[in-house]
């Protein structure tokens, strides 16, 4: 018929033929695929099952980021038993447990493929002051040797370092791990919970500041009193102006020059506007002249 185009048996014979041969190479190819990925795997599996793959020693932690803390004190704090499969370790729960103990303020665990091993990379808490609490005004007698926990006059004394965020850490904490530790010089008196709040805009003013300040007194919730190099400064209570009053405490560093620094009892910086020097006779009191800002 007209229009019709006529297919002849040999046509469609062909045609067979092709279509039967593209579905063995698909097949062919979907075989050699699955070979390969099963061979891969299983020597994959086979591979990290070899006694290489195991940690055997301390030495095999490759550990970063201490300075105050030894590399024996690090690894005293790791919680991991030798030898133990690489694979069997959890990198992340150890840097949890690290990150609970109080000298420790950040740490990143990892397993290293090539020569097997973890890496331990930390971030110590460093201390910037001693700190007691539940103690009367006056010097701290310290040393390594003492109690951390005494009792002075019936009362409970806990003493311990803080960091530049104000977290506590016990001082047996860090003398047991560090014997050789060097005490921070600053030294603070109160109940932790009664300054933290403070203590980040306090401490950061502080060490900005020319005036050197040897204690910080917070047992009085209503003045906040610093011992400094000018003698006694009362700052009130604590609160979002500490920052300016450190900064006009700084401008009076050259009254000493001005003032027998004997005949100061006190500064008063409660009000940073109406800074006020009292002298040691009774009732006599001065305004000093700041320099203009």
């Amino acid at each position: 018929m007209a229009g019709i185009i006529s297919v002849s048996r040999a046509d469609l014979e062909g045609r067979r033929k092709k279509l039967r041969q593209k579905r063995q190479m698909k097949i062919i190819q979907t075989i050699w695929q699955t070979f390969a990925v099963s061979s891969l795997a299983g020597g994959l599996l086979w591979m990290v099952t070899q006694p290489i793959w195991v940690l055997k020693t301390p030495k095999d932690i490759d550990i970063s980021g201490n300075h105050l803390l030894s590399r024996e004190a690090i690894e005293s704090l790791l919680v991991v038993s030798y030898p133990q499969s690489l694979w069997r370790i959890e990198p992340y729960g150890i840097a949890e447990s690290l990150k609970q103990q109080p000298t420790i303020a950040q740490a990143t665990v990892s397993r290293r493929l090539f020569p097997p091993g973890l890496i331990v990379q930390i971030n110590e808490r460093v201390p910037v002051a001693l700190a007691q609490s539940a103690a009367p005004s006056g010097n701290i007698a310290q040393s390594r040797r003492e109690q951390p926990n005494t009792d002075t006059g019936h009362k409970k004394v806990s003493v311990g370092l803080l960091d530049a965020s104000g977290v506590w850490i016990p001082l047996e904490k860090y003398t047991s791990l560090n014997p050789n530790l060097r005490l921070p010089s600053l030294k603070v008196f109160g109940l932790p919970e009664q300054y933290r709040p403070y203590w980040d805009q306090l401490y950061h003013a502080l060490i900005q500041s020319s005036v050197n300040v040897m204690e910080i007194d917070f047992q009085d919730p209503t003045n906040l009193i610093l011992k400094t190099e000018l003698g006694n400064i009362h700052l009130g209570a604590p609160s979002s102006l500490l920052a300016e009053k450190i900064k006009v405490m700084a401008q009076m560093r050259h009254l000493p020059a001005q003032l027998n620094p004997n005949q100061v009892e006190y500064i008063d910086l409660k009000n940073p506007e109406f800074p006020i020097v009292q002298m040691n006779q009774k009732n006599n009191s001065l305004t000093p002249q700041l320099p203009k800002k």
